[in-house]
């Protein structure tokens, strides 16, 4: 017995004398491909089966800053835990005729004949297959799934009639899933945040509010959850939201706001669906209104949250540095130990201009961390790249 204390004991001293380590690589580079200009909206997920699959939107615009652009969803794989890749894939196609948003067409220097793929989310799903939802000229969204590990895709079924009930509480014209990874609770669930406009601000995306739909028979047929985060004077514009399942078996939205308070909204709900708590502001998260990405980590007897967003505003005087409430840089990672309670640890992954992010961990516990970056700020930058890191580096 002795000798057998004494292996585990030498074990577990070699697991946590695990040295910290950080890697970059870029997956997405402006100006590669021609036929794209910008790469904007990254999603990185891993498979039942370990493959990772990171995805984002490319678009064709030269100058980029239109959502209502020609924009195609890309698709990269890698079987080897991020050392090589396929390359780029679009995973995107609805067959038929195509018909701009009405209210895009309102807006200056929108081309009627561009086609928009827009706001792609795909959920890992512990029985191996992978469910992916997108949306069409920010109006039709559809449902398509693989059945191999991300290699092909079932052609796509329109669900769009799964927001209808939710013109009872909010008219919404203008609509978005996600963006990002979403989840599949431990009852089978799939949940997706999504967000609703009625299209007549800006860019045809305010005012906005913030809900879920969700699939209890695997993707098969999609239903209406709560409003989860109204338009009010206190909580401006909620939209791109991220979800957890927390312990509990709960369900903790992260929402990105306008919000005058510059930080991230919370809600959680016991179903992921209904019975919504009231939002309340984390004052540890910053928001310079940019897209977050969050994920669970469970190894070595650890279930942590993972948060990462621009970390970019002025903590501790709780106001935006002056001219910057909105520059998107600093994207940096975060620790909550206590189920989203507090987050002790945040950690710079890009110093400088960087923007949308997303967020997953390998079986290996090796934490991806999948974001945009530029040389100016802006919304978007020259590419997206992926840094690989663990959870060493992450707290030394």
């Amino acid at each position: 017995m002795k000798l057998a204390y004494v292996i585990i004991f030498a074990l577990s001293g070699l697991l946590a004398a695990a040295e910290p380590f950080m890697e970059k690589q870029d997956l997405f580079t402006a100006g590669e491909d021609p036929a794209y200009n910008i790469y904007h909206i990254p999603g990185i997920v891993v498979t039942a089966k370990g493959s990772l699959l990171a995805w984002c939107e490319a678009r064709k615009r030269p100058a980029g800053v239109s959502d209502w652009d020609d924009i195609r969803i890309l698709l990269r794989r890698s079987t080897d835990d991020g050392k090589t890749w396929s390359a780029p894939k679009s995973i995107a196609n609805v067959e038929g005729p195509k018909q701009k948003n009405p209210f895009a067409l309102k807006m200056k220097n929108v081309d009627p004949n561009d086609v928009t793929y827009n706001n792609p989310v795909l959920i890992a799903d512990k029985d191996g297959a992978v469910h992916m939802l997108f949306c069409l000229e920010y109006e039709r969204v559809f449902y398509q799934r693989s059945d191999d590990d991300g290699v092909s895709w079932s052609q796509p079924s329109e669900i769009t009639a799964a927001f209808e009930p939710f013109k009872k509480h909010y008219d919404w014209k203008v609509l978005a899933t996600g963006p990002n990874h979403s989840i599949q609770l431990k009852t089978g669930r799939l949940v997706v945040p999504v967000w609703l406009s009625t299209g007549t601000g800006g860019n045809a995306h305010r005012p906005s509010v913030t809900a879920t739909i969700y699939s209890d028979d695997q993707g098969k047929t999609w239903k209406a959850g709560d409003i989860a985060v109204p338009c009010t004077e206190e909580w401006i514009n909620p939209n791109e939201t991220v979800a957890i399942e927390l312990n509990d078996g709960s369900v903790m939205l992260n929402v990105r706001s306008e919000s005058k308070a510059h930080r991230r909204l919370v809600t959680t709900s016991k179903d992921g669906a209904t019975g919504w708590s009231r939002p309340k502001f984390d004052a540890a998260l910053l928001e310079p209104i940019c897209m977050g990405g969050i994920v669970r980590y469970n190894h070595g007897g650890q279930s942590l949250i993972l948060f990462s967003n621009p970390h970019n505003l002025d903590k501790e005087k709780g106001k935006a540095e002056p001219g910057q409430s909105r520059d998107r840089k600093n994207v940096s990672v975060k620790i909550s130990r206590d189920e989203g309670q507090t987050w002790p640890v945040n950690k710079l992954i890009e110093n400088g201009p960087s923007m949308y992010s997303d967020i997953a961990v390998t079986p290996s516990g090796a934490i991806l961390c999948f974001y945009g970056r530029g040389t100016k700020p802006g919304f978007a930058g020259v590419g997206l790249t992926l840094a690989r890191f663990n959870l060493e580096w992450l707290e030394q």
